[in-house]
């Protein structure tokens, strides 16, 4: 083949893919929001999760409410993962006043071969907690809520330093009072570029000793915990990586039963984060801005009600 057919071969192939590429880059994220059960108020939730995405722009938002346990419904429940860029997976089967269900092994099944194939998974708050047993789903969030002997934690030392604490060393996971907590970022990852280095955030959970595999995964951000006698800094934000797909979890946006604009999801850094780290699991440029009111660490940001994203 010579030299000038090949040139024309790669100009007609690179003409037939950059329209795809571009549409791709351009067009809205399409986003499948998990629920269903929880400890906490996940109605609400799925709510402001809605309006909030509403409010950011560019995301097409579905919601797949799991039926009924046992029900001909729940057999028959099955979301459709691969027709979307991100899913929020927002269930939470374990801690006080969840009904404790699970999820159907064919849905376990499908939503295992989605991340691995490649999607994004933003697990949203307690749904860190969830699934006790489930080898992949416990792969994928590096770090639940767990007994003291159900694996390795993460601390950081006072400058930053991450240090493994074995299993059976130290506590079960938990967390102190909420309050307004100063985060620190690490680095420079896409989702946390041109943000401060310190911002505080309000009515905010930090866990300490969140156990698990611990496995391929990369910490963003950490907070010192409100424990009595205890007082470490400990992982709020971190990604792991799932066969070829990408997960994002933190412990933003506690939404107890009750609460019907929490400041939890009010404040700027999360309204912020949030659409940050959805445009980063979708493998799109991370370009939502950064805005004026972000906060600094000398007082938290909240803004107004969330307009419903119904």
């Amino acid at each position: 083949m010579t030299r000038r057919k090949i040139l024309w071969l790669l100009v007609t192939l690179f003409g037939a893919i950059s329209p795809a590429c571009a549409k791709n880059s351009s067009s809205p994220i399409r986003v499948l929001i998990v629920d269903g059960f929880s400890n906490h108020d996940w109605r609400q939730t799925t709510l402001l999760l809605r309006g909030l995405l509403k409010q950011a722009g560019g995301f097409n938002v579905d919601v797949s409410t799991m039926p009924e346990t046992g029900s001909a419904a729940w057999d028959a429940w099955r979301p459709r993962f691969r027709d979307y860029d991100v899913v929020i997976q927002t269930c939470n089967d374990i801690g006080g006043g969840a009904n404790k269900p699970a999820w159907p092994e064919d849905v376990k099944r499908d939503f295992a071969a989605y991340v691995r194939q490649g999607g994004g998974v933003y697990i949203f708050h307690s749904g860190q907690n969830a699934f006790v047993g489930w080898k992949e789903y416990e792969l994928m969030a590096g770090l639940s809520w767990r007994d003291a002997g159900y694996g390795p934690a993460l601390h950081l030392s006072e400058t930053g330093k991450l240090e493994p604490i074995p299993a059976w060393v130290g506590r079960a996971t938990g967390h102190g009072q909420r309050g307004n907590v100063l985060v620190t970022r690490l680095g420079d990852d896409p989702i946390h570029k041109g943000m401060p280095r310190s911002w505080l955030s309000p009515d905010m959970e930090v866990y300490y000793y969140a156990r698990g595999p611990a496995k391929h995964l990369h910490v963003l951000a950490y907070a010192r915990d409100s424990e009595p006698g205890l007082g470490w800094l400990w992982p709020v934000e971190w990604t792991t990586a799932y066969g070829r797909g990408r997960v994002y979890i933190s412990t933003y946006g506690h939404v107890w039963k009750g609460d019907v604009d929490p400041p939890s999801l009010r404040c700027a850094a999360v309204q912020t984060i949030i659409p940050r780290a959805l445009e980063w699991l979708a493998r799109r440029p991370v370009t939502f801005p950064v805005p004026g009111d972000f906060p600094g660490t000398g007082t938290v940001s909240v803004r107004g009600p969330i307009a419903s994203g119904f």
